[in-house]
Formats: C-alpha cells, structure tokens, sequence
C-alpha cells in the first residue's frame, strides 16, 4: 500500500465526521445563506476552527453570488480549492546547509515525540546523514531508555546523563559532541510538559539558550509534536509553546485514530506554524512530509 492510500485509510474517522456532513448539508438544498450557516456549523464542529471555517464560507458565498456553484458537486471542487489554498503551499522539514543541523523536539507527554524523534533519526540515518540524539528528557525514567533503542535500531548516536540531572546539560554536552564528532543532525529530546506548568516552560527555554550559546543561530528546527486526537487543546498547545519559545514547525501526530483532522486547518489559520510532518500510523514509513495537496484529496477521496 501506497503513502497516499494509507493517508486515505487513515483519515477514514475524519472524513466520516467531517467530510460526510459537510457534504450532507447540501444534498438535496439550495447553496443559499441557511445552507452555508449551517456548513459553518459542521465546519467549526470539527475542529477546523472559527476563522478557517468564516473564511471558507465567505470563499463559498462570493462563488455563489457569482452564479458559480449550480449544485453539491460544484461545492465540493470549490472546497477542495479553497482548504488547499488555506493550507498553502507544503514545507517540509528540510535540512539545510549547517552542520550540524539541530533539531529541538517539544511537546506535552503522550504525544509521540520520543517516537516521532526515532522515525525522523531513522529517515535521515536511510539518507546516509549521521545522527546524534540528545536525551535531555531527563525526569521521565523511561525516556532515556526509549530513546537509546531509537538509536541502536537506527544506528544513531546518543548523548544521556542520568535520570534527574540537569537537561540543559545534556542539551550542552549534545552540542559538544555533535561538533568533535562531525555529525550531520542532532535531535534533542525534551521532557513531556504541561504547557500550563510555567517553570517547566522557563526551562525549556534555557535549553533553547544554551543550545544557541554552543552553536549561534541553533536550534534550525523547533517542532512541536502534538496529538491529533486532542483537536483544540493542540491549538492551545502550540499557541503556549509558541509564544513562549518560536515554534517553527509542527509534527501532527496520530491522524489515524482520530476524527479531528480538521484541526489541521485551525493550526494553520490561527497561527500561521507550517505543519511540517504528519504520522498516520506506527512504522518510520508512517511518519511523512506533511502535502497540504495530498492530505486535502485524500480527505475527499
């Protein structure tokens, strides 16, 4: 099975939840004011958001006062165009020209970040590059034995300490390592943390600083990992994380289980974060480069 077969199977839920009942909304109406309130209703309801679905009913109304959309099948091409357009053009995650190319992973606890961390080091170890992972989740006794196994089965490096010590220490001793060692991408884990817990957040950002001090202008890559399940908290999550450090991009985790897709959309709109990386499914393979394209016809398909 294809990548984008599997993106179709794993957007079954939403599509069923969302797709299914914005499409039922005109079956057999008029694409009159009442018809497109109550497409705002359906799209609001999953989790695309207050101004992504006010901009997509707008986008339909002036089509429709244009005499453009005759029936049912003419808004579903016209929602195509529009939530593609919404979405933008796709940028992936892309290793640039600094060696080493250093990327900090962020996100609360039972997100995927761990696992999301291991597929990105075995993607880039299959590329030929040399990966060195970071443990800096230092609080959570299982973490760093997670991550060691990501990089035995990847062939990465690792850089840990003991449980309980400082993660900003590691994140520093990664840094160093990485250098004298020539490696090509480092990736440092971070604790699981409530984006509620502002001392917790303090120190994620003197891991950012001390990262910056060992190699100036790093991180290149601060991703944030979240749940897809979670629909509007991972709104609120990123909308925490990114004030607080600058998230440049987001992994969007779990689509598979979930019916809330759609927060694609909310994410995008209300603050602008390119959703780098989407994971349908538990293999490396699994976790891919988010195409803004392809995850819109595959949510119609």
């Amino acid at each position: 099975m294809g990548f984008l077969d599997r993106l179709k199977e794993g957007l079954t839920k939403t599509r069923k939840s969302f797709i299914e009942k914005v499409e039922s909304v005109f079956v057999g109406r008029t694409i009159d004011e009442e018809a497109l309130g109550d497409l705002e209703e359906v799209l609001i309801a999953s989790d695309v958001g207050v101004k992504a679905a006010a901009e997509i009913v707008q986008f339909l109304r002036d089509k429709a006062r244009k005499g453009e959309i005759k029936g049912s099948g003419d808004v579903k091409d016209l929602l195509k165009e529009e939530m593609a357009a919404l979405l933008g053009p796709s940028q992936p995650l892309l290793i640039t020209g600094e060696r080493p190319f250093v990327i900090l992973a962020v996100g609360v606890n039972g997100v995927g970040k761990t696992t999301t961390i291991g597929k990105l080091s075995g993607r880039y170890t299959a590329e030929g590059r040399t990966v060195l992972l970071g443990a800096a989740d230092t609080f959570r006794a299982a973490a760093i034995e997670q991550l060691e196994i990501w990089a035995r089965r990847t062939g990465a490096q690792i850089v840990k300490h003991q449980d309980g010590s400082d993660p900003a220490a590691v994140a520093f001793d990664s840094m160093e390592a990485s250098r004298s060692r020539d490696v090509d991408v480092v990736i440092i884990d971070t604790a699981g943390r409530l984006h509620t817990k502002s001392a917790l957040m303090e120190e994620l950002k003197k891991i950012r600083r001390v990262i910056d001090k060992a190699l100036p202008g790093a991180p290149h890559e601060t991703l944030l990992v979240v749940d897809a399940t979670t629909g509007q908290n991972a709104l609120r999550q990123a909308e925490i994380f990114h004030n607080a450090i600058g998230i440049t991009g987001i992994a969007l985790t779990k689509l598979d289980g979930t019916a809330k897709g759609g927060i694609v959309f909310a994410i995008k709109r209300e603050l602008g974060i390119p959703i780098r990386l989407i994971g349908v499914g538990e293999g490396i393979e699994d976790l891919r480069d988010f195409n803004s394209r392809e995850f819109v016809e595959a949510l119609f398909s």
